[in-house]
């Protein structure tokens, strides 16, 4: 599959601590996709976990690291490109002892396209660039053809969480993912989507979204019963 990653990978120059944790840590908790097969990603962790979650483009970090604390049963793979982001959640699983995170800084759709059907419990996509221009639309990670592989990878009754502050971006991710008919929207009332469940740890994009005044749309669809697709 072709990269689709826009825009700067490396933002202002990091502070040496966090370049060692580039240099030291990150090798060992990178993810390598096989040439030839599908990943287990359950052998990317010591400790083999049942359950696996996914992240993808986590920012700085903070959700991720929250719940990684919170389920240190659980597997969490991030996806993250730019380095920035990745070297303040090294920092953050170094101070908090987080042995269940590993990392995968390429494109995201990559690492997808490499794992088996029914192979994640949860799929987390908080507050993706938004793309808001027309010509732009097509960069956004979540459409038609992301929501079909969030279907596939999902185990019965699994679930994907997305978030995000632009309405237009709110809209074509409902329209995404209820096209899909193996994904049920959660949400019963207006509450539902338009506050974060408290199992939701914010992020510092969404605070500061929050405090510039700006509405957020918190939106959860769970995987239904039945075999995921086969790749």
């Amino acid at each position: 599959m072709q990269r689709l990653i826009y825009g700067r990978r490396k933002g202002h120059r990091l502070r040496p601590g966090r370049q060692r944790l580039l240099d030291d840590v990150l090798p060992q908790l990178q993810v390598n996709l096989p040439e030839r097969r599908m990943l287990d990603p359950t052998r990317l962790f010591a400790h083999r976990p049942e359950r696996i979650w996914l992240e993808i483009g986590f920012g700085g970090g903070e959700h991720l690291a929250a719940q990684a604390a919170l389920h240190r049963d659980v597997g969490l793979i991030g996806c993250e490109p730019f380095i920035s982001g990745v070297a303040r959640l090294l920092s953050l699983i170094q101070a908090q002892g987080l042995t269940n995170v590993r990392l995968f800084t390429d494109d995201a759709r990559l690492l997808m396209q490499a794992l088996p059907g029914g192979c994640l419990e949860r799929i987390f996509v908080l507050f993706p660039d938004p793309w808001p221009k027309n010509r732009h639309h097509k960069r956004r990670i979540v459409n038609a053809a992301t929501a079909a592989e969030f279907a596939r990878l999902l185990q019965a009754g699994g679930e994907v969480r997305l978030a995000t502050d632009d309405m237009g971006y709110a809209r074509a991710m409902l329209l995404a993912l209820r096209a899909r008919p193996e994904l049920q929207w959660q949400a019963k009332r207006p509450a539902d989507w338009r506050e974060r469940p408290p199992d939701w740890p914010i992020t510092r994009y969404e605070s500061k979204a929050l405090a510039a005044g700006r509405a957020c749309v918190y939106l959860r669809f769970r995987r239904t019963s039945g075999s995921p697709e086969k790749p």
